[in-house]
C-alpha cells in the first residue's frame, strides 16, 4: 500500500520561503507522477504542481507559477515543493499526490500559512 507522509510545512511571512517534501513507501516510486494539491478553509482543493515519473515535465497552476518549483529524487523517493515569494494566499493545507493510471493516493496534509 502506498503511504505519502509530507514535512516541512509551517508559518511563515509574506515574502519569505518554506520548502516542503514528501516521503513515499510502498510501491515503485519511479512508476508514479506526483503532484502537490491545497485546500485552504471553505474552498475545494486545488491543483498546485505535478512532475512525471521521470521529473522532466512539470506543470504548474497559474497562481504558484515562477514562484513554486516541484522536483523529485527518485534515488530517495521523495518528491519536494520549493515555494517562495510567499502570499497570504498561499496559506492552505498541502497534499502531496501520488498517481498512476487509476491509482490516486494522498498524504495526510502539511499545515502552510503565510501571515500578511
Amino acid at each position: 500500500q502506498v503511504q505519502l507522509v509530507e514535512s516541512g510545512g509551517g508559518l511563515v511571512q509574506a515574502g519569505g520561503s518554506l520548502r516542503l517534501s514528501c516521503a513515499f513507501s510502498g510501491d515503485t516510486f519511479r512508476h508514479y507522477g506526483m503532484g502537490w494539491f491545497r485546500q485552504a478553509p471553505g474552498k475545494e482543493r486545488e491543483f498546485v504542481a505535478a512532475i512525471s515519473w521521470t521529473g522532466s515535465m512539470t506543470y504548474y497552476s497559474d497562481s504558484v507559477k515562477g514562484r513554486f518549483t516541484i522536483s523529485r529524487d527518485n534515488a530517495k523517493n521523495t518528491v519536494s515543493l520549493q515555494m517562495s515569494s510567499l502570499k497570504p494566499e498561499d496559506t492552505a493545507v498541502y497534499y502531496c499526490n501520488a498517481r498512476l493510471t487509476a491509482y490516486d493516493y494522498w498524504g495526510q496534509g502539511t499545515q502552510v500559512t503565510v501571515s500578511s
